[in-house]
């Protein structure tokens, strides 16, 4: 099978596309031929080892596991023989986890990961674009308590995170402001965000406005001053926080009434029902930058180190090539 091989750190090109062994499901496993995935902003992280504490979890000298990618989105091939919830000709999509290996042609995972069938009224590329941006917007805004009526602003939006986060916090009746360059206002504003801020042209910390939550979705807005834009009793979730500033949050939510949310996502098979569920009730829409194929990982990476990705960036395997 191909499959995109993380080879060292550094750029896209320490990317190569090389041919592994088809793997063989062990008895609790299901072998998936993967259709599309992702590249995710995490994926880029891990092969630019930035920041450097990801040589000491994944790897010192190159990762460990070459095969970078975690969203499948693909067909059931073979199942292990204790497999119950999936069955041969299952269509699924969700994440492959800490295993990761989903750039590549097929990946073994566990029944029990975090999977569901795909909807009908989706292709594998827009099923790809779900589940990276969809569990942590999902994980964050449960975690904020996020409530019907609640002023919540999204920074980041037009993002992977953000896209959906919009699209969540619409349904859990929140009102949003979403945060992003003028370019994407419109493309934000049709996922349902009530206002728009480019922050080109407006700093939202200066307007004067007092929200309940305060989504970063990306890590780029100053901590110090956004959270002054929390009401007294707000929260700020940040869903790409550095070691630091993880600290400074956990003690603002120590001696303060505003409370600091960050730390590693969870994620589960039933993120993947709800998703499925909303999907199918044209509630939850997947937003795809760019589709590459396997052969064009490199510049798929490129395109994610630029950091102005609209949505997400699809890689589609091409098993007829």
């Amino acid at each position: 099978m191909k499959a995109a091989v993380c080879t060292n750190y550094g750029k896209p090109e320490v990317i190569q596309l090389k041919e592994l062994e088809k793997p063989t499901p062990k008895e609790n496993e299901i072998l998936l031929k993967i259709h599309s995935s992702s590249v995710t902003s995490g994926d880029a992280r891990i092969r630019r080892a930035d920041p450097f504490i990801i040589r000491l979890i994944f790897g010192f000298k190159r990762p460990k596991k070459s095969v970078l990618g975690v969203v499948v989105a693909g067909e059931v091939e073979a199942v292990g023989t204790k497999v119950s919830k999936f069955k041969v000709g299952d269509k699924v999509f969700g994440s492959s986890g800490m295993a990761w290996g989903a750039h590549a042609q097929y990946k073994c995972v566990s029944e029990d990961a975090t999977l569901s069938v795909i909807p009908k009224n989706i292709t594998y590329a827009d099923a790809a674009a779900i589940p990276f941006g969809g569990t942590a917007a999902l994980y964050f805004l449960r975690k904020g308590n996020i409530q019907k009526g609640q002023k919540v602003l999204i920074y980041g939006a037009s993002g992977a995170i953000g896209t959906i986060a919009i699209q969540l916090a619409k349904e859990f009746g929140a009102e949003v402001t979403a945060v992003c360059s003028g370019i994407n206002a419109k493309m934000v504003s049709a996922l349902g965000a009530d206002k728009v801020v480019d922050y080109t042209k407006e700093d939202f910390t200066k307007n004067g406005v007092k929200y309940d939550v305060i989504f970063d979705t990306v890590g780029k807005s100053k901590f110090s001053t956004a959270k002054k834009s929390l009401k007294k009793k707000g929260v700020m979730l940040l869903a790409s926080a550095s070691i630091g500033l993880m600290l400074r949050g956990a003690v603002t939510s120590m001696f303060g009434s505003k409370k600091i949310v960050s730390g590693v996502i969870k994620e589960s098979a039933e993120d993947m029902e709800f998703f499925k569920k909303l999907i199918e009730a044209g509630k939850l829409k997947a937003v795809v930058d760019k589709v590459y194929s396997l052969e064009e990982i490199t510049m798929a990476h490129a395109h994610v180190d630029k950091g102005h990705k609209k949505g997400n960036v699809i890689i589609n395997m091409n098993h007829s090539a």
